[in-house]
């Protein structure tokens, strides 16, 4: 048995005993050490980099660690075993710079605000009304005396049952707390009750004295990231709003590496701890305690998440999804308790999870599209929601069609070799010089933020870009040269962005070739899921009116350059919008309104999905896709007829000697 010291640059060290030959990504993930991998070691993205500083450790070479750096100590931990000896393993912070940390937002910034009422008086202004099955009663009772010994929950329920005209059903929460709270209040206190139908359910009750809002928890589990937000029920006022990086990423970037660790032993129960004891309830204590809430106050719990993360939150088996014929275990689900998967608000709350349509389009779409407002217009729009996945929505208040596209975790920064999320550190836009091939950029986080890696925002800039600049051909190939131009010992050629030196980190930041394959294939994807779902309904690209951009791709998407590359339709620019956590707006909506929630599941029920893995169609669309802008460009005039102009322009070449340029 030997001992392995993981040395966290930033923090703690951790101490872990390991047999020889064991997997040393395997052994951080025990002890809970972060390490980026998220094809969940499997070889082939490179970016579970630690340095070994003392011991031994069997591994062998890759394409990922350059010679220079395997002399300094640098392995891939998925490829790495345990030695026959302790050892030592530096993990550098960039490491772990995939999750993000704790935040809580600024809510005295308007913007924050601004988001949720907007979608608000949207919905609203449709007739959906605001208000749930949840209500505050104050009650006074006649104290027991021995010529009226009748039980406690009898008196209490017979004075409700007087206010609401419906027989009561106590919870076990509210009977725990009466005996004591009837008579510290003096038998005058507030009860909280639910109206079902045909009875009031008791949840809990206090001290009139001590009164205080209702409260609900709205919360979005995305693949990568989990936001939330606990608001005042009655006045739909957000009182705390808080996201953090999903703990299960260390499993793996996308669902289906998350779909196998499930299948493994332990796997489900590792995968529903890191996503609820490691990440819900810290991002709930961390509100309750900001605001001081207590976090019994919480009474209901809306959750929007893709099928997956609704089944790995349950911790429900959910390798049925990724197999043919693609079946989850449910779609619509009620019933659900926060007790029963031990989220720490109130034991009873309901937990609504917004209903799925598919497999691969979940209740963060259904609850996205109620957002996105296109349920309400009769014009065409086009939402689509750039995440960990690529799942799109097209139609009008007529009719609704959903897909999802095996875009992968490109524009979260999965699939690229220095990718990462739209947190600090994250290259979000970039310009290059197309005369020195120098770059420019904007980095999310203070001033003075040295760069980390390139999110989806930025990665769609610098692909835009290198092409502008001759650095890459259509295809994704870089045939420029210069300082910035490297090539690898496989032969490989990359576009380096900041130089080791200039970052403070481990390596380069740069684009590789395989970099710009991967997000090829994925910018790919999403232009041909919008041509194939189009061509289903015998539509063209110009039918198009709105299209809605949401998810966590980074609110400074650059439009013109995501039309430059063949990723969005080349339509009129001021017909896109950016809505930002579309599914997070629509859970705080359902939260709100017993009305919005039926108006999601009307929504989910009507809506067709589409399957494009069995579409013949899809395929020759993805195939023509693959290339910059696109194989076909009669679907971007715009761009054609910018290419046009510049071949008309008149070369150095043409221009007569003694004659000036018209």
């Amino acid at each position: 048995m030997q001992q392995i010291t993981f040395k966290i640059e930033g923090g703690e060290d951790v101490v872990a005993y390991a047999l020889e030959g064991e997997n040393l990504l395997e052994v951080a993930r025990k002890v809970n050490v972060a390490i980026d991998a998220p094809c969940s070691g499997n070889g082939s993205c490179g970016k579970c980099r630690v340095r070994l500083a003392s011991g031994n450790l069997v591994c062998p070479p890759n394409r990922h660690i350059s010679d220079e750096e395997s002399k300094e100590g640098w392995i891939l931990a998925c490829e790495a075993a345990v030695g026959s000896e302790d050892i030592v393993i530096e993990v550098p912070d960039i490491a772990s710079a995939y999750r993000s940390r704790m935040k809580i937002a600024d809510l005295s910034d308007k913007r924050e605000a601004e988001i949720f009422e907007n979608i608000k008086n949207s919905i609203f202004s449709t007739g959906i009304g605001m208000g749930t099955g949840l209500k505050k009663i104050y009650v006074e009772l006649i104290p027991p005396s021995l010529d009226d010994p009748m039980a406690d929950i009898e008196r209490v329920g017979n004075a409700i049952e007087e206010k609401t005209g419906t027989p009561v059903k106590l919870e076990y929460f509210a009977l725990k707390k009466l005996p004591n709270i009837i008579r510290e209040s003096d038998f005058s206190f507030c009860c909280l009750i639910k109206q079902e139908e045909g009875c009031s359910v008791l949840l809990d009750l206090w001290d009139e004295h001590d009164d205080h809002p209702i409260f609900g928890l709205a919360m979005d589990i995305g693949t990568t990231t989990v936001s939330a937000v606990i608001v005042d029920i009655e006045t739909g006022e957000i009182i705390s709003k808080a996201s953090s990086g999903n703990g299960q990423v260390r499993y793996g970037a996308d669902i289906i590496n998350r779909i196998v660790e499930a299948t493994k032993k332990g796997g489900l129960e590792k995968l529903q701890k890191a996503v609820i004891e490691e990440t819900i309830i810290p991002i709930i204590d961390t509100m309750c305690v900001s605001t001081e809430i207590r976090n019994e106050w919480i009474y209901t719990v809306c959750i929007t998440a893709n099928t997956t993360m609704n089944h790995l939150l349950l911790g429900i088996y959910p390798d049925y999804i990724r197999k043919e014929p693609y079946v989850p275990t449910f779609m619509e689900l009620t019933g659900i308790k926060a007790s029963d998967i031990s989220i720490n608000t109130y034991p009873g709350a309901d937990i609504i999870l917004a209903p799925n349509i598919g497999s691969y389009v979940g209740g963060d779409i259904t609850a996205g599209t109620l957002s996105s407002m296109m349920w309400n217009d009769s014009e065409f729009s086009l939402f689509i929601d750039l995440g960990t996945n690529g799942e799109i929505v097209f139609g009008n208040c007529d009719f609704l069609v959903g897909c999802a596209c095996s875009a992968g975790p490109a524009f979260e920064g999965g699939d690229i070799s220095c990718g990462m999320r739209a947190t600090d550190g994250a290259i979000e836009s970039v310009q290059i010089d197309s005369e020195t091939l120098e770059p420019t950029f904007g980095i999310i986080g203070p001033k003075g933020q040295k760069p980390i890696g390139l999110c989806g925002s930025g990665l769609i800039d610098c692909v835009a870009e290198m092409a502008r600049a001759g650095i890459i051909n259509p295809a994704g190939k870089i045939i420029a040269d210069g300082k910035r131009i490297k090539q690898s010992e496989h032969g490989t050629k990359s576009y380096v962005l900041a130089f080791r030196e200039d970052t403070g980190g481990t390596k380069d930041i740069e684009l590789t070739e395989i970099d710009l394959d991967n997000f090829i294939r994925a910018k790919g994807a999403i232009f041909s899921a919008i041509k194939t779902m189009l061509e289903a309904l015998d539509f063209d690209l110009n039918v198009i009116s709105r299209v809605i951009i949401a998810g966590g791709i980074g609110s400074g998407i650059n439009i013109d350059n995501s039309i430059r590359i063949g990723m969005l339709p080349d339509i009129n620019r001021k017909c896109y919008t950016y809505i930002g956590n579309s599914s997070l707006a629509g859970a705080y909506a359902m939260l709100i309104s017993d009305e919005a929630s039926q108006k999601v599941m009307e929504l989910a029920r009507n809506m067709t999905y589409m399957d494009l893995s069995s579409n013949p169609y899809y395929m020759d669309e993805f195939v023509s896709a693959c290339f910059i802008p696109h194989t076909n460009m009669e679907y971007f005039p715009s761009l054609r007829e910018e290419i046009e102009n510049e071949t008309r322009k008149p070369q150095s070449s043409d221009i007569q000697p003694g004659k000036q340029r018209g």
